[in-house]
């Protein structure tokens, strides 16, 4: 019977010491995490598309031949820079330079048998008035006058006829002039030697398509294309601000205005990209073709705005308290003139620490990031703001009591 009663007093003193743990332990869970907060303070905050895009110049051109040929001689090196005019390359002339010769000589004979024929032509004249003349003495027979008239206007038509064969000739020399003047190439604007597709010796066909010899283009003023997802394309506009980096230069900002958005996408992998183009000056030519440039179309932009973690944002209700238990205060950046927030900006609550506690309170945001929210109206710099744990005061539901255990 004591053993019994012994067992009990120590099941009860074991029961007593698992409920006290269990009890603290409870207490010590049900404990409201420390609040994590951000200050209110002023940053540049700018809300952009991203993509990635290539440099190539504004202004070039590929400088090809229209003859073929053997490239005797090119007179410019890859990146030369070059004036308009300047002798680039040349091509063998001695097929050109012999059809002209051969044309002139044509040409020199045609000539010959006009004088001829012109001067058969006055004979002829004078044979037919003569015949004229007889007829009218009757000293000739009418046959005689006719023949003298034929044989006028066959001297004519072969004249004719001669005349037609020279401006056929004439032609065909300027054609040969301007094949034997194409054999020697020159720059058609001024600008730097960017590429060269053919070497000195190489033999050029151009029966089918022009060969180019060497590109052209001035690198004063580049143009970024850039491919901008269809996801983002509805969200630029053109003559909206841009700013770019390259990699090699991924501290300078370099900044310009969207020119073109064209409108014929091109499909890579499935996905369909539109190409958005600026221009850029280049005036330290540190800007080259083919480069990659990381840009950033600019929505929106704020300098120097109050500024809180989009995380401590919540959506507000349509309409948010008024009058003074609300805790708001203009911004320095906010004027009386605002009125309702939801007049310059969208409505959010924050929870602002006022002694220690927090406080809800509905602010205006502007410009808006994934990270940072432009304050205008609610908030001053150097107030804190929650961005996760502990809970409002006043205007926010407590949680529910636990429950103690009972023995």
């Amino acid at each position: 019977m004591a053993s019994s009663r012994r067992f009990l007093w120590l099941f009860a003193a074991l029961a007593i010491i698992a409920g006290s743990l269990w009890y603290f332990w409870l207490g010590a869970n049900n404990k409201a995490p420390e609040p994590v907060t951000a200050p209110v303070e002023r940053i540049d905050i700018e809300d952009s598309v991203t993509a990635l895009g290539t440099l190539e110049p504004l202004n070039y051109v590929d400088v090809g031949t229209q003859v073929s040929g053997q490239l005797k001689v090119l007179h410019v090196i890859e990146g030369e820079q070059v004036e308009e005019g300047q002798l680039l390359a040349e091509i063998d002339p001695t097929i050109y330079l012999a059809k002209v010769e051969a044309t002139e000589a044509q040409l020199e004979n045609l000539k010959a048998q006009l004088t001829d024929r012109e001067a058969t032509q006055v004979l002829a004249r004078l044979q037919a008035e003569r015949q004229r003349n007889l007829i009218k003495l009757d000293a000739t027979s009418q046959e005689s006058v006719e023949q003298a008239d034929a044989s006028l206007r066959s001297a004519t038509a072969q004249i004719a006829a001669l005349k037609a064969q020279i401006r056929q000739l004439e032609s065909q020399l300027k054609e040969a002039r301007a094949d034997l003047s194409y054999t020697r190439i020159y720059a058609p604007m001024s600008g730097t030697v960017v590429d060269q597709l053919a070497n000195q010796g190489q033999t050029l066909n151009a029966n089918q398509t022009a060969p180019i010899i060497v590109q052209i283009a001035d690198l004063s003023t580049m143009t970024v294309r850039t491919q901008v997802s269809e996801a983002d394309i509805t969200q630029l506009r053109v003559d909206m601000p841009v700013w770019f980096t390259t990699l090699g230069q991924p501290d300078v900002r370099r900044e310009g205005v969207l020119r073109q958005i064209l409108p014929t996408p091109e499909v890579v992998n499935n996905v369909v990209l539109f190409n958005a183009l600026f221009d850029v000056p280049n005036p330290d030519g540190k800007l080259l073709p083919q480069m990659s440039a990381q840009v950033f179309f600019v929505k929106a932009a704020a300098e120097g705005a109050l500024s809180v973690p989009v995380a401590a944002l919540q959506p507000a209700a349509r309409r948010a308290p008024q009058g003074p238990g609300t805790g708001a205060t203009r911004s320095p950046r906010g004027s009386a003139e605002r009125g309702d927030p939801a007049e310059s900006g969208k409505r959010y609550r924050v929870q602002v620490l006022e002694n220690g506690q927090p406080q809800e309170r509905i602010i205006s945001v502007g410009v808006m990031t994934r990270v940072n929210a432009e304050v205008l109206d609610g908030l001053a710099e150097g107030e804190e703001v929650v961005i996760s744990g502990g809970q409002p005061s006043a205007s926010a539901p407590q949680p529910n009591r636990q429950m103690r255990p009972r023995f």
